[in-house]
Parts: structure tokens; sequence; C-alpha cells
């Protein structure tokens, strides 16, 4: 019996000295987002538009705290740009192919870049899985308050893409129905729609670039990601 309860005990150890070492993912932040079509809209509006705009979103994290597969990820962001074949979000036609470009904190190291980049396209999920290019930029993210419910936010990528909202007014409604009509692109808790007052992207690795603020076209959200 002595020698049954030494190796039960000896496997236990054994056990959970392993699940010690396996990676661990637990994520959480701020995510901002917008598009080139109006979310928050009433309907002669969505479909003034379906099909004609909404093509192009810059989407971005901020981690607040957490590590993806075992690598911190703390205070470091992360920013997807996208050029789409139809109205992102539009229920009657799919918005493939997709084309993207994922932008990476400078501050993270060459193992966080990675981390960084599996996460965005984790989030997202087809949306960025056509990546023409992975770029490092300097990123600054502010949020008015240190909460998501001010809807005051921006996250810049040097002068590389930049998204930026503040809070829906009732002088932003023009029809007096509107309402949000599309969700977010990305896996997110908690999310409002804002006001665009910045989504540009001046790179050249997507066919196209822009400065298009001034929408009712943006989400502020939190996001809490754990597997």
């Amino acid at each position: 019996m002595k020698l049954i309860g030494t190796i039960i005990g000896a496997c236990l150890l054994a056990s959970t000295s392993l699940a010690a070492k396996l990676p661990t993912t637990s994520v959480r932040g701020e995510y901002l987002e917008a598009r080139t079509a109006d979310v928050y809209t009433g309907p002669c509006f969505a479909n003034g538009e379906v099909g004609q705009t909404g093509k192009l979103a810059v989407m971005g994290w901020h981690i607040e705290k957490g590590s993806w597969q075992g690598v911190n990820l703390d205070g470091l962001s992360v920013m997807g740009v996208l050029r789409a074949s139809n109205t992102l979000g539009d229920f009657a036609s799919a918005p493939y192919p997709v084309k993207s470009v994922i932008i990476v904190d400078q501050k993270a190291t060459p193992e966080q870049q990675i981390a960084l980049k599996e996460f965005a396209q984790r989030m997202a999920g087809n949306l960025l899985a056509d990546v023409v290019r992975v770029e490092i930029e300097p990123m600054t993210f502010n949020l008015k308050d240190n909460s998501i419910h001010s809807m005051t936010a921006s996250l810049t990528a040097g002068q590389l893409a930049k998204i930026s909202t503040r809070p829906l007014t009732p002088n932003d409604q023009v029809c007096h129905n509107e309402g949000v009509w599309y969700q977010p692109l990305a896996k997110v808790d908690h999310a409002m729609a804002a006001y665009t007052t910045g989504n540009s992207f001046n790179g050249n690795e997507l066919g196209e670039n822009w400065n298009y603020p001034e929408k009712r076209g943006s989400f502020v959200a939190s996001f809490n990601y754990q597997d």
C-alpha cells in the first residue's frame, strides 16, 4: 500500500508540474473599430451604403493585462487593417476575399510580436486570415476617464493607421429611428457604437489608402478572452 501511495503521489506531482508548464492564454483590454460605413444608422441609410461603401476598416486591441500562449502582452497593442470585397457585415453578401495588414507594437519583443499577430487573428477570425504584410509601428492608446463608457478613445500606429472616436449625441441622428445596424467585426464584450473622428490608413499594401472621419461608424468595446 505504501508503494502504491508513493506511485500515486509521484504521478500527481508530475501532472501538476506538467500543467504548470503548459502555455496559458488569458487576455483582457479594450477594442476599437472604425469602418467606412455607418454602424449606427437607419434602414434607409444602411440600404443606400450597402455594396457601395463599408469595405474598409481599421480595428485595434489594447491589452491591459494577459498572456497569449504563455507570452506576456501587458500594455501592448495590435491593429488590423482590412480591405474587403463587399460591405463588411452585409447580411446578403460575404465580404471575401479580404486582404489585410497587421500592425504590431514597436515596444514588443520578436516573441511578443508573433503572439500579438496570432491573438489578433484569433479575435478577428477569417477577416485577418489573408495577411499581405506585418508592420511594426509605435503604438499610442488613449481612453478618456479610463472607461469604455466614455467612448472617447484613440489608437494610432505611427503615421500608418489611426482610429479615434467620441460618443454619439442626439445631433448625430438624421432619421431618428437609428440603431446598431452592424455588429463588431471581432469577438468583444460590452460593445457600444461611437462616432468616428479618425479612420485612416496610409500604407500601400492594400492598393488603397484612406482618411474617412465623420461617420457613425465605430465601436468601442472591452474584451476578455480565455482559452
